[in-house]
C-alpha cells in the first residue's frame, strides 16, 4: 500500500506532518499521532461540542474535521491558552468563578470562549450564548461560564488568593485540581493509555429480548487481521455476575445464551491498536423473543419471567407508614389527588465510559473513569475470581458521573482482556454505546393522596409508586427504599404511607441518578401540594411553611432532629422573589396574547449517605521528611469539587496553609476507601473521617515536640516548629525515622454516620443529616405552540455550613440544569434515542439566570456543620417548573418531560 502523502500544518505554533489517512479526524489525529490529549471527543459526531479546537482563528469540531483538508492552516488547542496573556486571563476567570467542575467540557469552552473574545472583547451575554451555543455541559448549568467569560478581561496574579490560616473553610478558594482542568493538562479514561495498547470492541444484542448462539470464534479470530482475541461469557474465570447490591447482583458480565435489554454485551472482541474491526462478521446467531417493556405487563399475571430463577418480575418493595392513612384522610376537609408519569433519563455525562488496563508483576491494574474504585475492586476480583488485592483500581480524572459511573461497565472486560492477552488494553465506548449499554433514571408511575384540614394543616398523604428497574437489579432495591421516606417532602403530617416497588422489564437497567428516584417522587409530592392550595384557597408558600418541618418535629420514621433543620428558613429566604415574581406575573398576563406568564415553587429535603446501613469513609494524612502534607484523598471527584473541599477541611483541622496540602489521588493500593461518591455524602461523611485524620496528625505532631494538641503548626520545609502560648519547639524532620510510605508521622481515621435499621413499618432513623431546599421558577407558557421560556430561578438551600461557597452555588446550578433537563426535554427511549443530537440536554441558552441564597444551619454531626448538596441541588427544579406551568395555563401536566404537544393538552384541557 501506497504510504498516505504527509500533511504539513501548524499545531500550537509548531510545524508538524501527519502521515495519515486524509479522512482521518482532526481529533483522532491530535489525540493518537501527536499525543495532543486536552482536546475531547465525547460523541465523535458533532453534537457535544468538547472537541472544540480553533482553525485558522475559527472554532471547529475536531472530531468533523478531516486532516486531509487541514494542509498549511493554524491550529490550536486548549494547551496554547497559557502561552497569551489573553489565554491566561480566561483561565484565571474559570478559575475565578468555577467555570471548570469535572473538567471534560471545559478545553471545548475555553476554545470557543477564546475565538469569542478575540472579535469581541466585552461580549454581552447573548453573545456568549451563541459563541458557546454548540459546547455541552451537563456538571456547571453555565452559568459559571458565562460569569467567566464576561470577567475574562481581568488577569490579577494575586487571583485565586491564598485563605488565611485557620479560614479555609468557608472561603471561595479556586478548586485545587483547577489549574491543570483549565490548562487540558487533567488526564480522564482516554488519556493515558500506551499507543501500543489493544483495543477493544463489545459485541452487543440488538434486541431487548434474544436467545443466541456463538459460532466458531477461533475460525473469526484466525479469519480476521488484527483480531487477537475474543470474549465471552465462557472466559470468565470466577462469577459472571456483579451488581452493586451484593444481594441483588444479577447483572452478567457477558449474557449466556439469552440477553434481557437492547444493548446487552455477549463478547469482546480485542484487536492491534489501529486495526478496522467490523462486527458485521462476527459469528453470532440470535433468536428474537418477545419483550416485556412496561411495568404494567411485567406484573400481570402469567407474564413471562425477566429472570426466571425468581417468583415474579417484582424485585423489591419499599415502605413505610405512620398513623391511620384512611381514617385520618376521610376525615380531612380537603383532599387532592393524582397520577404522574416519568420517563428514563440518560445521564449524558459528556465524557463516556473509558479506561485502560494493565498487568504490572502480580496485579491487574485497572485505570478507568469512576464513582467507586473500591467496589469496582471488589467487584472486579469477583469476576475473575482472584484475591482482590489482585486487583488495583486506578481512578482517572472523571468527566462527570451523576451516578451512572456507579456501576460496573468497563472494569471486568478490561481486566479479562487484559489477563488473557497479557499486554496492555484500552476502550472508550462511543455515544451509542454508552446510551444502550448504561444504566438510566427509572421511569416511574405514581399515584398520590394528600388531605388536609379548612386552616392548611396536612391530614394525611397516601403515595404509592412503580419504578420500571429494567433488567437488572443494579440500584433498584435503593430506589425503592428510599423513596417511601421522602416521598411525603419535608413537612408534617399526622398519618403517612408511601408504597414503592421496583419492577423487572426488558428496558435498559435503571441505576442511580442524582436523587435516588427522590426527584420523581418530588413531582407528585410538590404538585398536589400546589393543587391543595388552590383548593383551600391558601398561597402556595403560605401553606408549606405552615406545615414544614422545624427542629424537634418528628419525620415520617419518627426521627427527631434538635437542630440542623433549615428548610424554613429556605422558605423565608424565597418570600421576597416569590412575591415579586407573582406580582410581576400578573402584571404581564394582565396583557392579551398567547404568553401566558406563570410562577412556580417547590421544596424538598434529602438524606445524606446510604439508607439505614453503614456508611464508613476512611481517610489518611501524612507528613514526610521534606515537609508535605500528604491527603489521601479517597473520595472520587467527578466535578462537584471534593478534592477542594477535603483539602480545605484538613488545612485548617491541621493547622496549616492550604497550600502546604498535596493531594493523593484514591488508587486502591494506596488510599483507603473513603466510600462510593453519590449520596450527597462526602462532604459530609468523608468530611468528618478528614477532620478526625488531620485533627489526630496535629496531635501527633505536637506531642513530637512535647506540647499539647492544640499548639500551632508551622511547617517550614524540613522543619516543623510548634508553638503554644510562650513555649516553642522545633522538630527537624529528617532526623525521624520514616514507614513504610516514606511518612514521619501519619493518622487514619473512620467516620459512619449513626443511623439505625428501620423497623416493619419503616420507622428509625435512616440518616444522620438531611440537607433542605426549595426553588421558585419564573417562566412563560406560548399558549399556541406549548413552548415554554425560563426567565429565572431563585434557589435558598440549607448546606449546614458553606464549606466553599463558589463550588456549593456549581453544585445548586447544576442540579437546576439537570432538573430543567428533566422535566422540559429529556426522554430516552431504549432503542432510539442513542446519541446527544436526538437526546436532548439543556444547551448554554436554556438555563436562566439563577439566583443562589445558601442559609447555613449548622449541622452538629457535619465537619464545622458542613453537609451534602449534591443530589438535592437538583429535586425542585421539575416541581417548581410544572407549578409554574400549571399557575401559567391553569391546568396541570402530569407527565414530564412537559413537551410543547403536552403542555398544549393542557392548555386545550385533554
Amino acid at each position: 500500500m501506497t504510504p498516505a502523502p504527509a500533511i504539513s500544518l501548524h499545531v500550537n505554533g509548531d510545524l508538524v506532518e501527519l502521515s495519515v489517512d486524509p479522512m482521518t479526524r482532526l481529533s483522532q489525529a491530535l489525540r493518537e499521532e501527536l499525543e495532543i490529549t486536552g482536546t475531547k471527543v465525547g460523541c465523535d459526531a458533532g453534537d457535544c461540542g468538547a472537541c472544540t479546537v480553533l482553525l485558522d482563528g475559527q472554532p471547529v469540531c475536531a472530531c468533523l474535521t478531516p486532516v486531509g483538508r487541514l494542509s498549511g492552516t493554524r491550529v490550536e488547542t486548549v494547551e496554547s491558552l497559557s502561552a497569551s496573556p489573553a489565554g491566561r486571563a480566561l483561565q484565571a476567570a474559570f478559575l475565578r468563578h468555577g467555570g471548570a467542575q469535572c473538567g471534560f467540557c471545559t478545553p471545548g469552552m475555553l476554545m470557543a470562549g477564546s475565538a469569542l473574545l478575540a472579535r469581541v472583547t466585552t461580549p454581552t451575554e447573548a453573545e456568549i450564548q451563541d459563541a458557546l451555543g454548540g459546547v455541552l455541559c451537563r456538571c456547571t448549568g453555565y452559568r459559571q461560564i458565562i460569569d467567566s467569560i464576561a470577567d475574562a478581561g481581568r488577569l490579577d496574579p494575586n487571583d485565586p488568593t491564598e485563605p488565611a490560616l485557620g479560614k479555609a473553610v468557608g472561603a471561595r478558594v479556586a478548586r485545587v485540581d483547577g489549574p491543570i482542568k483549565v490548562r487540558g493538562d487533567d488526564r480522564f479514561g482516554d488519556d493515558g493509555a500506551p499507543r501500543d495498547a489493544l483495543t477493544i470492541s463489545v459485541v452487543r444484542s440488538p434486541y431487548p429480548s434474544a436467545g443466541f448462539d456463538l459460532g466458531d470464534v477461533d475460525r473469526y479470530v484466525a479469519r480476521t487481521p488484527g483480531v487477537v482475541a475474543v470474549l465471552s461469557a465462557a472466559d470468565v474465570p470466577g462469577r459472571n455476575c456483579f451488581g452493586v447490591i451484593p444481594a441483588a447482583a444479577d447483572q452478567p458480565v457477558f449474557a449466556e445464551a439469552h440477553t434481557r435489554f437492547e444493548g446487552e454485551a455477549v463478547a469482546a472482541v480485542v484487536a492491534e491498536p489501529g486495526a478496522a474491526v467490523e462486527l458485521g462478521g462476527f459469528p453470532l446467531t440470535w433468536q428474537p423473543r418477545p419483550a416485556t417493556m412496561h411495568p404494567a405487563d411485567a406484573t400481570r399475571s402469567g407474564a413471562a419471567l425477566i429472570h426466571a430463577d425468581r417468583p415474579g418480575n417484582i424485585l423489591v418493595n419499599g415502605f413505610v407508614a405512620t398513623g391511620d392513612v384512611e381514617a385520618t384522610l376521610a376525615e380531612a376537609d380537603v383532599q387532592v389527588e393524582g397520577q404522574f408519569r416519568t420517563t428514563f433519563v440518560e445521564h449524558a455525562y459528556i465524557e463516556p465510559e473509558s479506561g485502560w488496563a494493565e498487568l504490572s508483576d502480580d496485579l491487574i491494574v485497572i485505570h478507568v473513569t469512576t464513582q467507586t474504585p473500591h467496589m469496582d475492586r471488589e467487584a472486579t476480583a469477583a469476576i475473575l475470581g482472584v484475591d482482590p488485592e489482585r486487583v488495583v483500581i486506578r481512578p482517572t480524572a472523571c468527566g462527570g458521573g451523576f451516578g451512572g459511573k456507579l456501576d460496573l461497565s468497563i472494569q471486568p472486560i478490561l481486566a479479562l482482556a487484559a489477563l488473557r492477552c497479557e499486554r496492555p488494553v484500552r476502550i472508550t465506548y462511543s455515544r451509542p454505546e454508552s446510551m444502550a449499554s448504561t444504566t438510566k433514571r427509572h421511569p416511574a408511575s405514581i399515584s398520590a393522596r394528600l388531605g388536609a384540614d379548612r386552616d392548611g394543616q396536612l391530614a394525611a398523604l397516601d403515595f404509592h409508586a412503580t419504578f420500571d428497574t429494567g433488567a437488572y437489579a443494579s440500584w433498584g432495591p435503593t430506589v425503592a427504599n428510599r423513596v417511601p421516606i421522602h416521598a411525603g417532602g419535608p413537612y408534617r403530617y399526622r398519618a403517612y404511607r408511601a408504597r414503592t416497588e421496583a419492577v423487572h422489564t426488558n428496558g435498559p437497567p435503571a441505576g442511580a441518578f442524582r436523587g435516588f428516584g427522590v426527584p420523581q417522587a418530588a413531582i407528585a409530592q410538590e404538585c398536589l401540594f400546589d393543587d391543595l392550595a388552590r383548593r383551600l384557597g391558601l398561597d402556595p408558600l403560605e401553606l408549606r411553611l405552615r406545615n414544614a418541618l422545624r427542629a424537634g418535629d418528628p419525620t415520617v420514621t419518627g426521627q427527631v432532629f434538635a437542630s440542623g433543620v433549615g428548610y424554613v428558613d429556605c422558605l423565608e429566604a424565597l418570600r421576597e422573589p416569590w412575591t415579586e415574581a407573582l406580582r410581576r406575573a400578573a402584571e404581564l398576563n394582565s396583557a392579551a396574547g398567547p404568553r401566558r406568564a406563570g410562577v412556580g415553587l417547590a421544596g424538598a429535603w434529602y438524606g445524606c449517605g446510604n439508607t439505614a446501613l453503614p456508611n464508613p469513609s476512611t481517610i489518611k494524612v501524612g507528613l514526610t521528611p521534606d515537609g508535605q502534607v500528604r491527603l489521601h484523598q479517597g473520595a472520587v471527584d467527578i466535578g462537584q469539587g471534593s478534592n477542594t473541599v477535603m483539602a480545605q477541611i484538613c488545612a485548617d483541622a491541621l493547622g496549616v496553609p492550604l497550600r502546604n496540602i498535596t493531594l493523593v489521588d484514591a488508587g486502591t493500593d494506596h488510599t483507603p476507601d473513603a466510600g462510593k461518591t453519590s449520596a450527597s455524602r462526602q462532604t459530609y461523611v468523608t468530611g468528618n473521617a478528614t477532620f478526625e485524620a488531620a485533627t489526630r496528625l496535629r496531635a501527633e505532631l505536637a506531642e513530637l515536640a512535647g506540647l499539647p494538641a492544640d499548639a500551632r503548626l508551622v511547617i517550614d520545609g524540613g522543619v516543623l516548629t510548634v508553638a503554644r502560648d510562650t513555649d516553642r519547639a522545633e522538630v527537624h524532620l529528617a532526623e525521624l525515622p520514616t514507614d513504610a510510605e516514606g511518612f514521619v508521622a501519619v493518622a487514619v481515621a473512620t467516620y459512619d454516620p449513626p443511623t439505625t435499621a428501620l423497623d416493619e413499618n419503616g420507622q428509625g432513623e435512616p440518616y444522620a443529616v438531611f440537607g433542605y431546599g426549595a426553588q421558585v421558577v419564573q417562566l412563560d407558557v406560548d399558549t399556541g405552540t406549548g413552548v415554554i421560556r425560563l426567565h429565572g430561578i431563585d434557589a435558598a438551600y440549607d448546606v449546614g455550613r458553606a464549606v466553599n461557597p463558589t463550588l456549593v452555588e456549581g453544585q445548586i446550578i447544576g442540579g437546576i440544569a439537570q432538573g430543567i433537563g428533566m422535566a422540559l426535554m429529556e426522554e430516552y427511549v431504549p432503542g432510539v434515542t442513542d446519541n446527544l443530537h436526538d437526546y436532548l440536554i439543556p444547551t448554554i441558552g436554556d438555563v436562566p439566570a439563577v439566583r443562589v441564597t445558601l442559609v447555613e444551619s449548622g449541622d452538629p454531626l457535619g465537619p464545622y456543620g458542613a453537609k451534602g448538596v449534591g443530589e438535592h441541588a437538583l429535586l425542585p427544579t421539575a416541581p417548581a417548573i410544572l407549578n409554574a406551568i400549571c399557575h401559567a395555563v391553569g391546568r396541570p401536566v402530569r407527565r414530564v418531560p412537559a413537551t410543547p404537544d403536552r403542555v398544549l393538552q393542557a392548555v386545550r384541557g385533554r
